[in-house]
């Protein structure tokens, strides 16, 4: 079953009538490392209105989050392997991907909801998967959210995930934010927010989503961030 899912993995493409509905939708791409805040900024997003949030499906069981049991259908659509091969087979999404032996992807129902309530689609997903839209339609707004500073961003890691007593998880997460960063800086297509305020993070995300304007200064700050980011988590992951 793995080697048929990779392969159809490998294959897929959306249909294109669901191409023409992501032309046809404002869709929001929240990318960022662990630990950077993507799912605080949904939240607020999800308050301000005009946003339809995705739930995008995934054949990973349910786990704890924030001490909470994820629920289907609010966290995640959660599918059996069979499901997904099915959904591949019908292109039912619009992008989908392997990620620690689990697929996730998009649904073209949840960009067809957003669309029909005339919403912003919004998500947050892997940098393969923020390239993937962008190949199906450049204007797709892509916003890479930073942490204020490396310090910070080991705290937030630590406190979300429970002290991380897994050293390999650990590493792996730095190793994933790494590959994460040098996207960014090698993309000109995303726009980096340092999220050190939520408040101000969450209406500067707002406004790039609704006007697609961007601030010039934020712009230089946050790749210059990324930069340093980059280069502590190489220097940490080389001890």
């Amino acid at each position: 079953m793995d080697d048929t899912i990779s392969q159809k993995l490998a294959d897929y493409q959306a249909a294109e009538s669901a191409k023409q509905l992501v032309k046809a939708t404002p869709i929001l791409l929240l990318v960022g490392p662990s630990g950077a805040g993507k799912d605080s900024i949904i939240g607020k997003l999800s308050q301000a209105g005009g946003f339809h949030r995705i739930i995008s499906h995934t054949t990973r069981k349910p786990r704890i989050n924030k001490g909470v049991m994820e629920q289907n259908g609010k966290d995640y659509f959660f599918i059996d392997k069979s499901k997904a091969v099915a959904m591949l087979d019908d292109q039912a999404f619009i992008e989908a991907k392997l990620y620690s032996h689990n697929v996730y992807g998009t649904s073209v129902a949840e960009i067809q909801r957003a669309h029909d309530e005339g919403a912003i689609a919004m998500t947050d997903l892997e940098v393969q998967g923020v390239a993937e839209y962008k190949e199906l339609d450049p204007k797709v707004t892509a916003v890479f959210l930073l942490p204020p500073d490396f310090a910070t961003w080991q705290e937030r890691l630590h406190k979300r995930h429970d002290k991380i007593s897994d050293k390999e998880d650990y590493s792996r997460r730095l190793r994933t934010a790494l590959v994460e960063f040098k996207e960014l800086l090698k993309n000109d297509y995303y726009v980096p927010v340092i999220n050190d305020d939520l408040d101000e993070a969450a209406t500067y995300v707002e406004q790039v989503a609704r006007t697609k304007k961007v601030n010039s200064a934020k712009q230089a700050a946050g790749l210059e961030l990324a930069q340093q980011l980059m280069k502590q988590t190489e220097a940490f992951l080389s001890q």
